[in-house]
C-alpha cells in the first residue's frame, strides 16, 4: 500500500499562479502568453497551410498536364483531394463563426 501525504492548500502560490495579488485584483503586468496559443494566429496557421496545400496541387496539374514524367496523376488526384478537404474544412468553420457571429449580434442585452 503507498503512503498518500497530503500537503496544505498554499492560497498565495495559488494567487501567484492565476496572476492576482492577494485582494484577488489582477496584477499590473500581463500574464505570459501561450505560444501559439491564441485563436488568431491558429486561424492564421491553418489558413496558410490550406494556402499551400492548394498551390502545391495547382503546380502537380501544371506539370502534368506539361508531361513531366516526375509526377504522377495519382500523387496529382490525392493533392487536389487533399487540397478540396482542406479548403471545404476551412469553409464550413467560417460559416461556423459567422453564423456564431450573428447570434452573438443579435442577443439581446
Amino acid at each position: 500500500m503507498s503512503d498518500l501525504r497530503l500537503q496544505p492548500f498554499d492560497f498565495q502560490q495559488a494567487l501567484a499562479r492565476a496572476g492576482l495579488r492577494a485582494d484577488g485584483t489582477p496584477r499590473a503586468q500581463a500574464a505570459p502568453a501561450v505560444p501559439g496559443g491564441d485563436f488568431r494566429s491558429a486561424m492564421a496557421d491553418a489558413l496558410k497551410s490550406v494556402s499551400q496545400t492548394q498551390f502545391q496541387a495547382q503546380r502537380l496539374q501544371r506539370e502534368l498536364s506539361l508531361d513531366n514524367p516526375a509526377v504522377s496523376l495519382e500523387e496529382t488526384m490525392l493533392a487536389m483531394q487533399k487540397s478540396q478537404l482542406g479548403f471545404q474544412a476551412t469553409l464550413q468553420v467560417r460559416n461556423r463563426l459567422v453564423s456564431a457571429y450573428s447570434e452573438i449580434m443579435n442577443m439581446q442585452v
